[in-house]
């Protein structure tokens, strides 16, 4: 996810987007122990996706 689109969503989304992002992270975690990914540089992404998501949640709690 780009930082242009995670800008432009509001707090209750990034809120819904973490959580769903943090239940993929875990689920791929998980599935690439029992069986390898694919690609498990996607468990990168998702990873810094999550930090960027909680990086902005947080800089606009620090703004209100």
């Amino acid at each position: 996810m780009k930082q242009e689109e995670i800008n432009k969503l509001s707090v209750e989304e990034l809120k819904t987007r973490i959580a769903t992002a943090t239940e993929t992270l875990t689920k791929m975690k998980l599935g690439h122990k029992v069986t390898p990914l694919e690609n498990p540089i996607q468990i990168r992404d998702v990873r810094r996706s999550i930090a960027r998501l909680n990086t902005e949640l947080s800089k606009r709690e620090n703004q209100a």
